[in-house]
């Protein structure tokens, strides 16, 4: 009887794991979540950053916010670069993996050299393209024009209302391409090579083999590159305010955020533009977590 009544004890519980849990919680609710509810409260408050307490007036900011210029036009300078993120860095890079995933000579380099970009980062772009590529006087835009025999033309890319957010987006898409290569190409890594032969034995020519073999494997990543072009498009911030500080119709949603909130001392406005923005980001993460159940369960 003895033994049994010892052989019944209840084991201690074991606090270290949740003692090392401690602080990165304590981090992330610090950080993360409790500025997250902040926003939301800001948002319904006319708060202006300085004075102690915010006075409380409801959905005044959304209000407000549906029926100004600048937020639609934030919106759909976001919607561009939306479209454009998820069409040309996708074809692009994997246009460029289909070419690298073969054995050719200097092939490290050609990957290198066009993966460099995304190790700089967005400022430093931003002022590559500004003064490098984009500048009326001594740009490459410039001295191509110049070599080709027109030395008078002045092309002032970003001074335009109508060119200036494309040429934001370039330089953006230029750091991409990088990015969305080097994903395609881990996974073609992973894709059965004998399916592929299997195709080409059945008489599947490069088209077939690219279109019904090769895409369909490679979808998986595909997602994964749909949701990460679609985050990067919404928070895009540090390109637009290096190259034109948000003029000439360039405004994205993040810059109309800080302006409102840091330049204009309007801290209730722009929590509700970070609300809209983070609601806008969090549909697209839904669509995507509800595709990778979806998946799961097809599994």
């Amino acid at each position: 009887m003895a033994s049994l009544k010892t052989g019944s004890k209840r084991q201690p519980i074991n606090w270290t794991p949740y003692l090392f849990m401690l602080i990165p919680l304590a981090l992330y609710f610090t950080w993360i979540v409790y500025p997250t509810f902040s926003t939301f409260y800001l948002s319904l408050t006319n708060w202006d950053g300085v004075t102690r307490n915010p006075r409380f007036i409801g959905f005044a900011n959304y209000d407000r916010l549906f029926s100004d210029r600048d937020f639609h036009l934030s919106l759909q300078n976001n919607l561009r670069w939306l479209l454009v993120f998820i069409t040309v860095p996708s074809v692009a890079g994997l246009f460029l993996a289909m070419i690298f995933n073969a054995e050719m000579v200097g092939g490290r380099f050609y990957k290198v050299s066009f993966f460099a970009p995304l190790v700089l980062s967005l400022p430093v772009i931003g002022l590559v393209w500004s003064f490098g590529v984009y500048n009326p006087q001594e740009g490459l835009l410039q001295l191509v024009a110049t070599w080709f025999g027109n030395p008078d033309a002045k092309i002032s890319i970003l001074s335009s209302r109508q060119t200036a957010i494309w040429a934001v987006i370039a330089a953006a898409v230029w750091r991409q391409v990088g990015y969305v290569m080097v994903l395609y190409l881990a996974g073609l890594k992973n894709v059965d090579p004998s399916l592929v032969d299997a195709a080409q034995v059945d008489g599947a020519d490069r088209l077939n083999l690219f279109f019904r073999v090769i895409l369909p494997l490679l979808a998986p990543v595909t997602s994964i590159i749909v949701v990460i072009s679609v985050i990067d498009s919404l928070r895009a911030f540090d390109l637009v305010s290096v190259m034109t500080r948000g003029g000439n119709n360039t405004q994205v949603l993040a810059n109309f955020m800080y302006i409102e909130a840091f330049n204009n001392y309007k801290m209730g406005y722009g929590a509700s533009i970070a609300v809209m923005l983070f609601l806008i980001s969090f549909v697209f993460i839904l669509f995507f977590l509800w595709r990778v159940l979806q998946d799961e369960i097809e599994a």
